[in-house]
Protein backbone atom coordinates (compact mmCIF):
# COMPACT_ATOMS: atom_id res chain seq x y z
CA UNK A 1 0.00 0.00 0.00
CA UNK A 2 2.80 2.60 0.77
CA UNK A 3 4.50 1.94 -2.35
CA UNK A 4 1.45 2.23 -4.00
CA UNK A 5 1.27 6.36 -3.05
CA UNK A 6 4.86 6.71 -3.71
CA UNK A 7 4.69 5.64 -7.16
CA UNK A 8 0.99 7.48 -7.08
CA UNK A 9 3.18 11.07 -5.69
CA UNK A 10 6.04 10.51 -7.71
CA UNK A 11 3.62 10.61 -10.87
CA UNK A 12 1.73 13.18 -9.88
CA UNK A 13 5.07 15.26 -9.26
CA UNK A 14 6.19 14.34 -12.92
CA UNK A 15 3.30 15.80 -14.27
CA UNK A 16 3.17 18.89 -12.33
CA UNK A 17 6.64 19.03 -13.44
CA UNK A 18 5.63 18.75 -17.19
CA UNK A 19 2.47 20.66 -17.03
CA UNK A 20 4.41 23.85 -15.69
CA UNK A 21 7.12 22.88 -18.23
CA UNK A 22 3.96 23.15 -21.44
CA UNK A 23 3.57 26.88 -19.77
CA UNK A 24 6.32 28.02 -19.80
CA UNK A 25 6.95 27.20 -23.59
CA UNK A 26 3.07 28.67 -23.88
CA UNK A 27 4.01 31.86 -22.49
CA UNK A 28 7.34 32.31 -24.26
CA UNK A 29 6.09 31.75 -28.05
CA UNK A 30 3.06 34.17 -26.90
CA UNK A 31 5.58 36.51 -26.30
CA UNK A 32 7.59 36.42 -28.69
CA UNK A 33 4.50 36.52 -31.28
CA UNK A 34 3.64 39.57 -29.49
CA UNK A 35 6.23 41.44 -29.36
CA UNK A 36 8.42 40.41 -32.87
CA UNK A 37 8.09 39.71 -36.34
CA UNK A 38 6.76 43.08 -37.34
CA UNK A 39 2.79 42.42 -36.94
CA UNK A 40 0.18 44.37 -35.82
CA UNK A 41 -0.56 42.94 -32.52
CA UNK A 42 -1.42 46.03 -30.51
CA UNK A 43 -0.02 47.35 -26.97
CA UNK A 44 1.09 44.60 -25.03
CA UNK A 45 0.63 44.09 -21.05
CA UNK A 46 -2.90 45.85 -21.08
CA UNK A 47 -4.45 45.61 -17.66
CA UNK A 48 -7.34 43.61 -17.92
CA UNK A 49 -11.04 45.38 -17.01
CA UNK A 50 -13.66 44.33 -15.39
CA UNK A 51 -16.56 46.76 -14.98
CA UNK A 52 -18.71 45.47 -11.43
CA UNK A 53 -22.24 47.15 -10.78
CA UNK A 54 -22.04 49.78 -8.50
CA UNK A 55 -23.69 49.22 -5.18
CA UNK A 56 -27.48 50.59 -5.42
CA UNK A 57 -27.52 50.55 -9.11
CA UNK A 58 -29.56 48.33 -11.48
CA UNK A 59 -28.09 47.16 -15.42
CA UNK A 60 -30.13 48.55 -17.94
CA UNK A 61 -29.61 46.92 -21.08
CA UNK A 62 -29.58 49.06 -24.88
CA UNK A 63 -33.14 49.03 -26.32
CA UNK A 64 -35.11 50.48 -28.67
CA UNK A 65 -38.55 51.68 -28.23
CA UNK A 66 -41.40 54.44 -29.08
CA UNK A 67 -40.87 57.20 -26.60
CA UNK A 68 -44.09 59.36 -26.40
CA UNK A 69 -47.54 58.59 -25.53
CA UNK A 70 -49.32 55.38 -27.00
CA UNK A 71 -52.83 56.54 -26.12
CA UNK A 72 -54.75 59.60 -26.00
CA UNK A 73 -53.41 63.02 -25.28
CA UNK A 74 -55.98 63.91 -22.64
CA UNK A 75 -55.29 67.31 -22.17
CA UNK A 76 -54.24 67.71 -25.83
CA UNK A 77 -51.10 69.02 -25.29
CA UNK A 78 -49.08 67.46 -28.31
CA UNK A 79 -46.01 67.99 -26.27
CA UNK A 80 -44.64 64.32 -25.94
CA UNK A 81 -45.92 62.93 -29.64
CA UNK A 82 -44.76 59.84 -30.38
CA UNK A 83 -41.26 58.88 -32.11
CA UNK A 84 -38.79 55.58 -31.69
CA UNK A 85 -35.35 56.06 -30.32
CA UNK A 86 -32.79 54.22 -28.93
CA UNK A 87 -30.87 54.18 -25.85
CA UNK A 88 -27.40 52.52 -24.72
CA UNK A 89 -26.82 50.44 -21.72
CA UNK A 90 -26.49 52.27 -18.47
CA UNK A 91 -26.93 51.54 -14.84
CA UNK A 92 -29.24 53.15 -12.85
CA UNK A 93 -29.86 53.77 -9.16
CA UNK A 94 -32.71 51.03 -8.17
CA UNK A 95 -34.21 53.81 -5.65
CA UNK A 96 -34.40 57.37 -5.48
CA UNK A 97 -31.45 58.56 -3.61
CA UNK A 98 -32.77 58.92 0.28
CA UNK A 99 -31.67 61.40 3.19
CA UNK A 100 -29.29 59.39 4.60
CA UNK A 101 -27.09 59.03 0.82
CA UNK A 102 -27.66 62.91 0.53
CA UNK A 103 -26.87 63.70 4.16
CA UNK A 104 -23.16 61.91 3.22
CA UNK A 105 -22.60 64.53 0.64
CA UNK A 106 -23.39 67.27 2.71
CA UNK A 107 -21.28 66.25 5.58
CA UNK A 108 -18.39 65.69 3.22
CA UNK A 109 -18.80 68.90 2.02
CA UNK A 110 -18.84 69.93 5.66
CA UNK A 111 -15.86 67.94 6.52
CA UNK A 112 -13.79 69.08 3.56
CA UNK A 113 -14.25 72.81 4.43
CA UNK A 114 -13.32 72.47 8.16
CA UNK A 115 -10.00 70.52 6.55
CA UNK A 116 -9.19 73.53 4.68
CA UNK A 117 -9.87 75.95 8.17
CA UNK A 118 -7.61 73.48 10.19
CA UNK A 119 -4.61 73.15 7.15
CA UNK A 120 -4.22 77.16 7.59
CA UNK A 121 -2.73 76.29 10.98
CA UNK A 122 -1.60 72.61 10.94
CA UNK A 123 -1.00 72.15 6.75
CA UNK A 124 0.97 68.84 8.13
CA UNK A 125 -2.28 66.92 9.49
CA UNK A 126 -4.70 68.15 7.25
CA UNK A 127 -3.13 69.10 3.97
CA UNK A 128 -1.49 67.04 1.72
CA UNK A 129 0.87 69.36 -0.05
CA UNK A 130 3.92 67.12 -1.67
CA UNK A 131 3.99 63.49 -3.26
CA UNK A 132 6.33 61.82 -1.25
CA UNK A 133 7.45 59.59 -3.84
CA UNK A 134 8.25 62.25 -6.76
CA UNK A 135 8.97 65.37 -4.81
CA UNK A 136 6.03 66.82 -7.49
CA UNK A 137 4.22 69.77 -5.32
CA UNK A 138 0.12 70.18 -5.41
CA UNK A 139 -1.15 73.35 -5.63
CA UNK A 140 -3.46 73.34 -4.25
CA UNK A 141 -2.89 70.89 -1.64
CA UNK A 142 -4.93 68.09 -1.69
CA UNK A 143 -7.12 67.31 1.30
CA UNK A 144 -5.33 64.95 4.05
CA UNK A 145 -8.41 62.48 5.28
CA UNK A 146 -6.77 60.20 6.98
CA UNK A 147 -6.28 62.75 9.85
CA UNK A 148 -9.79 62.72 11.93
CA UNK A 149 -11.34 66.06 13.15
CA UNK A 150 -11.33 67.27 16.99
CA UNK A 151 -14.29 69.17 17.23
CA UNK A 152 -13.82 69.38 20.95
CA UNK A 153 -10.58 70.41 20.65
CA UNK A 154 -9.85 73.89 22.12
CA UNK A 155 -7.59 75.23 19.27
CA UNK A 156 -9.75 73.49 16.76
CA UNK A 157 -13.25 74.80 17.86
CA UNK A 158 -11.57 78.29 17.47
CA UNK A 159 -10.29 77.96 14.26
CA UNK A 160 -13.88 76.36 12.91
CA UNK A 161 -15.97 79.05 14.80
CA UNK A 162 -16.85 80.84 11.27
CA UNK A 163 -18.52 77.25 9.76
CA UNK A 164 -21.18 77.76 12.52
CA UNK A 165 -23.97 80.28 13.05
CA UNK A 166 -23.30 83.64 14.93
CA UNK A 167 -25.08 83.82 18.33
CA UNK A 168 -27.77 86.18 17.31
CA UNK A 169 -29.04 83.66 15.38
CA UNK A 170 -28.81 80.71 17.79
CA UNK A 171 -32.13 79.07 19.01
CA UNK A 172 -31.76 78.51 22.68
CA UNK A 173 -28.34 79.08 22.34
CA UNK A 174 -27.68 75.24 20.17
CA UNK A 175 -24.83 75.77 18.42
CA UNK A 176 -25.25 74.49 14.84
CA UNK A 177 -23.52 74.49 11.11
CA UNK A 178 -24.33 77.16 9.32
CA UNK A 179 -26.18 75.76 6.19
CA UNK A 180 -25.44 78.77 3.93
CA UNK A 181 -21.61 78.13 4.25
CA UNK A 182 -21.98 74.48 2.81
CA UNK A 183 -20.87 75.18 -0.50
CA UNK A 184 -19.39 72.84 -3.28
CA UNK A 185 -16.94 73.87 -5.60
CA UNK A 186 -16.45 71.90 -8.99
CA UNK A 187 -14.93 72.09 -12.52
CA UNK A 188 -16.69 70.72 -15.51
CA UNK A 189 -15.72 70.46 -19.31
CA UNK A 190 -18.24 72.41 -21.36
CA UNK A 191 -17.71 69.49 -24.00
CA UNK A 192 -20.83 70.62 -26.53
CA UNK A 193 -19.13 74.10 -26.54
CA UNK A 194 -15.62 72.44 -27.50
CA UNK A 195 -17.26 70.57 -30.61
CA UNK A 196 -18.63 73.31 -32.20
CA UNK A 197 -14.92 74.25 -32.12
CA UNK A 198 -12.18 73.74 -34.87
CA UNK A 199 -8.98 73.68 -33.86
CA UNK A 200 -7.30 73.19 -36.86
CA UNK A 201 -8.25 76.14 -38.56
CA UNK A 202 -6.36 79.49 -37.48
CA UNK A 203 -8.90 82.27 -36.32
CA UNK A 204 -9.80 85.38 -37.54
CA UNK A 205 -10.95 88.15 -35.18
CA UNK A 206 -12.58 90.08 -38.04
CA UNK A 207 -14.18 86.95 -38.84
CA UNK A 208 -18.19 86.59 -37.39
CA UNK A 209 -18.07 83.51 -36.75
CA UNK A 210 -15.01 83.72 -34.60
CA UNK A 211 -16.53 86.27 -32.32
CA UNK A 212 -18.50 83.53 -30.87
CA UNK A 213 -15.26 81.51 -30.04
CA UNK A 214 -13.55 83.95 -27.35
CA UNK A 215 -9.96 82.32 -26.93
CA UNK A 216 -10.63 79.15 -27.39
CA UNK A 217 -8.69 78.66 -30.37
CA UNK A 218 -5.45 78.31 -28.74
CA UNK A 219 -6.15 77.85 -25.34
CA UNK A 220 -8.96 74.88 -24.82
CA UNK A 221 -8.85 75.76 -21.03
CA UNK A 222 -12.03 78.24 -21.69
CA UNK A 223 -14.19 75.32 -21.89
CA UNK A 224 -13.00 74.56 -18.33
CA UNK A 225 -15.72 76.13 -16.12
CA UNK A 226 -16.37 76.07 -12.16
CA UNK A 227 -19.55 75.94 -10.61
CA UNK A 228 -19.68 76.60 -6.82
CA UNK A 229 -23.27 75.28 -5.57
CA UNK A 230 -24.82 75.21 -2.15
CA UNK A 231 -25.53 71.39 -1.40
CA UNK A 232 -28.34 71.86 1.84
CA UNK A 233 -31.55 71.56 1.26
CA UNK A 234 -34.04 73.80 1.39
CA UNK A 235 -36.27 72.07 4.23
CA UNK A 236 -38.68 75.11 4.31
CA UNK A 237 -40.02 73.79 0.69
CA UNK A 238 -42.50 71.88 2.70
CA UNK A 239 -44.19 74.84 4.06
CA UNK A 240 -43.97 77.24 0.71
CA UNK A 241 -45.01 74.54 -1.78
CA UNK A 242 -48.29 74.41 0.25
CA UNK A 243 -50.31 77.44 1.48
CA UNK A 244 -52.11 76.89 4.28
CA UNK A 245 -51.14 73.99 5.35
CA UNK A 246 -49.80 72.62 8.68
CA UNK A 247 -46.20 70.79 7.01
CA UNK A 248 -44.01 72.20 10.11
CA UNK A 249 -43.02 68.96 11.69
CA UNK A 250 -41.52 67.64 8.40
CA UNK A 251 -39.80 71.28 7.48
CA UNK A 252 -38.05 70.77 11.46
CA UNK A 253 -36.91 66.59 10.88
CA UNK A 254 -37.51 65.69 7.81
CA UNK A 255 -33.92 65.76 6.22
CA UNK A 256 -31.88 65.01 9.50
CA UNK A 257 -34.11 62.61 11.86
CA UNK A 258 -33.16 58.66 11.45
CA UNK A 259 -36.94 58.24 11.02
CA UNK A 260 -36.75 59.58 7.49
CA UNK A 261 -33.00 58.26 6.38
CA UNK A 262 -34.66 55.88 4.05
CA UNK A 263 -37.16 58.17 2.94
CA UNK A 264 -36.35 60.04 -0.70
CA UNK A 265 -34.28 63.54 -0.44
CA UNK A 266 -36.44 66.01 -1.29
CA UNK A 267 -35.95 70.43 -1.37
CA UNK A 268 -32.89 69.54 -3.75
CA UNK A 269 -32.81 71.70 -6.77
CA UNK A 270 -31.46 70.28 -10.55
CA UNK A 271 -28.39 72.43 -8.99
CA UNK A 272 -27.47 70.62 -6.45
CA UNK A 273 -28.47 67.25 -7.59
CA UNK A 274 -26.13 67.44 -10.32
CA UNK A 275 -23.62 68.50 -7.95
CA UNK A 276 -24.12 65.99 -5.53
CA UNK A 277 -23.59 63.46 -9.46
CA UNK A 278 -20.00 65.18 -9.95
CA UNK A 279 -19.19 64.45 -6.36
CA UNK A 280 -20.30 61.09 -6.32
CA UNK A 281 -17.99 60.70 -9.03
CA UNK A 282 -15.03 61.87 -7.49
CA UNK A 283 -15.71 59.95 -4.42
CA UNK A 284 -15.85 56.76 -6.46
CA UNK A 285 -13.55 56.98 -8.93
CA UNK A 286 -10.81 58.37 -6.58
CA UNK A 287 -11.34 54.93 -4.88
CA UNK A 288 -10.55 53.07 -7.90
CA UNK A 289 -7.71 55.28 -8.87
CA UNK A 290 -5.75 54.76 -5.14
CA UNK A 291 -5.90 51.12 -5.81
CA UNK A 292 -4.74 51.26 -9.11
CA UNK A 293 -7.33 50.53 -11.18
CA UNK A 294 -9.11 52.48 -13.91
CA UNK A 295 -11.66 55.01 -13.37
CA UNK A 296 -15.69 54.56 -14.60
CA UNK A 297 -18.00 56.70 -16.61
CA UNK A 298 -19.09 59.81 -14.67
CA UNK A 299 -22.47 59.61 -12.73
CA UNK A 300 -25.04 61.75 -13.99
CA UNK A 301 -28.73 62.77 -14.16
CA UNK A 302 -30.54 60.42 -16.83
CA UNK A 303 -31.75 61.86 -20.19
CA UNK A 304 -35.45 61.98 -20.59
CA UNK A 305 -35.28 58.97 -22.91
CA UNK A 306 -33.48 56.93 -20.45
CA UNK A 307 -35.60 57.73 -17.78
CA UNK A 308 -38.33 56.29 -20.37
CA UNK A 309 -36.72 53.67 -20.96
CA UNK A 310 -36.00 52.22 -17.70
CA UNK A 311 -39.78 53.33 -16.68
CA UNK A 312 -41.25 51.26 -19.23
CA UNK A 313 -39.08 48.46 -17.88
CA UNK A 314 -38.39 46.81 -21.38
CA UNK A 315 -41.77 46.60 -22.61
CA UNK A 316 -42.43 49.13 -25.13
CA UNK A 317 -46.13 49.49 -24.61
CA UNK A 318 -46.38 49.86 -20.80
CA UNK A 319 -48.44 52.86 -19.63
CA UNK A 320 -47.26 52.49 -15.86
CA UNK A 321 -43.53 50.71 -14.80
CA UNK A 322 -46.00 47.95 -13.61
CA UNK A 323 -47.32 46.84 -16.87
CA UNK A 324 -50.81 48.36 -16.47
CA UNK A 325 -53.29 49.72 -17.86
CA UNK A 326 -54.41 49.51 -14.06
CA UNK A 327 -52.81 51.49 -10.59
CA UNK A 328 -54.30 48.65 -8.37
CA UNK A 329 -53.35 45.03 -8.80
CA UNK A 330 -56.16 42.09 -8.61
CA UNK A 331 -55.89 42.28 -4.84
CA UNK A 332 -57.00 46.04 -5.23
CA UNK A 333 -54.18 47.68 -3.44
CA UNK A 334 -52.50 50.62 -4.96
CA UNK A 335 -49.19 50.10 -6.79
CA UNK A 336 -47.63 53.43 -6.52
CA UNK A 337 -47.28 56.56 -3.71
CA UNK A 338 -49.76 59.43 -5.63
CA UNK A 339 -53.12 61.36 -5.00
CA UNK A 340 -55.56 58.88 -5.53
CA UNK A 341 -59.28 59.71 -6.71
CA UNK A 342 -60.24 63.20 -5.07
CA UNK A 343 -57.28 63.12 -2.65
CA UNK A 344 -57.42 60.04 -0.37
CA UNK A 345 -54.17 60.18 -0.02
CA UNK A 346 -53.70 57.50 2.14
CA UNK A 347 -55.26 55.40 0.45
CA UNK A 348 -51.75 53.71 -1.46
CA UNK A 349 -50.73 53.87 2.49
CA UNK A 350 -49.22 57.27 2.47
CA UNK A 351 -50.65 60.85 3.35
CA UNK A 352 -46.65 62.46 1.55
CA UNK A 353 -43.49 60.48 0.51
CA UNK A 354 -42.86 56.74 2.19
CA UNK A 355 -39.83 54.80 2.52
CA UNK A 356 -38.33 54.12 -0.98
CA UNK A 357 -38.92 50.83 -2.43
CA UNK A 358 -42.28 50.39 -0.21
CA UNK A 359 -43.82 49.18 -3.71
CA UNK A 360 -42.93 46.20 -6.10
CA UNK A 361 -40.37 46.89 -8.37
CA UNK A 362 -40.40 46.72 -12.57
CA UNK A 363 -38.96 44.62 -14.92
CA UNK A 364 -35.63 46.46 -14.25
CA UNK A 365 -35.86 46.16 -10.63
CA UNK A 366 -36.63 49.86 -10.35
CA UNK A 367 -38.46 51.02 -7.70
CA UNK A 368 -40.81 54.18 -7.54
CA UNK A 369 -40.10 55.31 -11.29
CA UNK A 370 -44.24 56.69 -10.97
CA UNK A 371 -45.40 58.45 -7.88
CA UNK A 372 -43.36 58.83 -4.06
CA UNK A 373 -41.31 62.13 -5.89
CA UNK A 374 -40.97 63.09 -9.50
CA UNK A 375 -37.69 63.02 -10.70
CA UNK A 376 -35.24 66.07 -11.91
CA UNK A 377 -33.53 64.61 -15.73
CA UNK A 378 -30.53 65.90 -17.26
CA UNK A 379 -32.96 67.18 -20.16
CA UNK A 380 -34.40 70.71 -20.41
CA UNK A 381 -37.62 71.54 -21.35
CA UNK A 382 -39.01 72.10 -24.80
CA UNK A 383 -42.36 71.32 -25.66
CA UNK A 384 -41.27 70.02 -29.00
CA UNK A 385 -38.57 68.38 -28.37
CA UNK A 386 -39.39 65.02 -30.29
CA UNK A 387 -39.66 66.70 -33.03
CA UNK A 388 -35.79 68.17 -33.52
CA UNK A 389 -33.75 65.37 -31.15
CA UNK A 390 -32.03 62.72 -32.71
CA UNK A 391 -33.54 59.05 -32.47
CA UNK A 392 -29.76 57.71 -31.42
CA UNK A 393 -29.95 58.43 -27.52
CA UNK A 394 -31.68 61.98 -28.08
CA UNK A 395 -30.92 64.73 -25.33
CA UNK A 396 -32.12 68.26 -25.65
CA UNK A 397 -29.63 70.13 -22.76
CA UNK A 398 -28.72 73.44 -22.20
CA UNK A 399 -26.83 74.63 -18.92
CA UNK A 400 -29.34 78.32 -17.89
CA UNK A 401 -26.91 80.91 -16.78
CA UNK A 402 -28.16 83.51 -14.22
CA UNK A 403 -29.35 86.00 -16.25
CA UNK A 404 -31.25 83.78 -18.39
CA UNK A 405 -34.97 84.18 -19.75
CA UNK A 406 -36.90 82.06 -17.24
CA UNK A 407 -37.80 80.00 -20.02
CA UNK A 408 -34.58 78.76 -20.28
CA UNK A 409 -34.27 77.38 -17.02
CA UNK A 410 -36.81 74.77 -17.25
CA UNK A 411 -35.91 71.45 -16.85
CA UNK A 412 -37.99 68.13 -17.03
CA UNK A 413 -39.22 66.12 -14.54
CA UNK A 414 -40.68 62.23 -15.09
CA UNK A 415 -43.14 60.16 -12.96
CA UNK A 416 -45.05 61.83 -11.40
CA UNK A 417 -44.98 62.66 -6.46
CA UNK A 418 -47.65 61.90 -3.58
CA UNK A 419 -49.99 64.80 -4.59
CA UNK A 420 -50.18 64.19 -8.06
CA UNK A 421 -53.01 62.24 -9.91
CA UNK A 422 -52.81 59.57 -11.78
CA UNK A 423 -52.12 61.24 -15.24
CA UNK A 424 -48.51 62.25 -13.61
CA UNK A 425 -47.58 58.62 -13.05
CA UNK A 426 -47.74 57.53 -16.91
CA UNK A 427 -44.34 56.92 -18.06
CA UNK A 428 -45.29 58.91 -21.46
CA UNK A 429 -46.36 61.72 -18.89
CA UNK A 430 -43.74 64.97 -19.39
CA UNK A 431 -43.41 68.00 -16.99
CA UNK A 432 -41.06 70.48 -15.91
CA UNK A 433 -39.43 72.77 -12.50
CA UNK A 434 -37.18 75.57 -12.87
CA UNK A 435 -33.29 74.45 -12.15
CA UNK A 436 -32.90 76.66 -9.26
CA UNK A 437 -36.27 75.72 -7.41
CA UNK A 438 -36.43 72.89 -4.65
CA UNK A 439 -40.07 71.26 -4.64
CA UNK A 440 -41.01 68.98 -1.85
CA UNK A 441 -42.33 66.40 -4.00
CA UNK A 442 -39.05 66.14 -6.31
CA UNK A 443 -35.95 64.38 -5.80
CA UNK A 444 -33.73 62.00 -7.46
CA UNK A 445 -31.52 59.13 -8.94
CA UNK A 446 -28.56 58.75 -11.16
CA UNK A 447 -27.33 56.74 -13.75
CA UNK A 448 -24.06 55.86 -15.37
CA UNK A 449 -23.18 54.81 -18.81
CA UNK A 450 -21.77 51.27 -18.95
CA UNK A 451 -18.12 50.87 -21.12
CA UNK A 452 -19.14 49.16 -23.92
CA UNK A 453 -22.17 47.38 -25.66
CA UNK A 454 -23.20 45.39 -22.90
CA UNK A 455 -23.04 42.47 -20.46
CA UNK A 456 -21.66 39.60 -21.96
CA UNK A 457 -19.58 41.13 -24.68
CA UNK A 458 -16.59 39.23 -25.75
CA UNK A 459 -13.54 41.08 -27.10
CA UNK A 460 -12.22 39.02 -29.65
CA UNK A 461 -12.12 39.92 -33.22
CA UNK A 462 -13.10 36.40 -34.18
CA UNK A 463 -16.66 36.15 -31.84
CA UNK A 464 -19.79 36.72 -32.56
CA UNK A 465 -21.45 39.74 -31.27
CA UNK A 466 -25.03 38.13 -30.92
Amino acid sequence: MKRCLVKLFVKSAVDMKKLFFFLFLFAIFSSCRNTGNGELVGVGNRAKFYQPDPYGMTFIPLGSYTMGLGDQDVPYSQMNNPKTVTVGSFYMDETEITNNEYRQFVNWVRDSIARQLLGEINPEGFLIEENTKTGELYDPPFLNWSTKIDWENEENAQTLEEMFLPENERYFRKKEIDTRKLKYAYYWIDLQAAARKNFSQPGNPEDASFANRPDGMTDRSVYVKKEIINVFPDTLCWIHDFAYSYNEPLARTYFWHPTYDHYPVVGVNWNQARAFCVWRTALFNGFLNSKGQSGLNDFRLPTEAEWEWAARGGEAANPFPWGGPYSKNDKGCLLANFKPNRGNYIDDGGSSTVIVGHYPANSFNLYDMSGNVAEWTNSSYDESANTFTWDLNPDYSYLAKQDDPISMKRKVVRGGSWKDIEYYLLVSSRDYEYQDTAKSYVGFRCVQSYLGRSKGDNPSKSSNVY
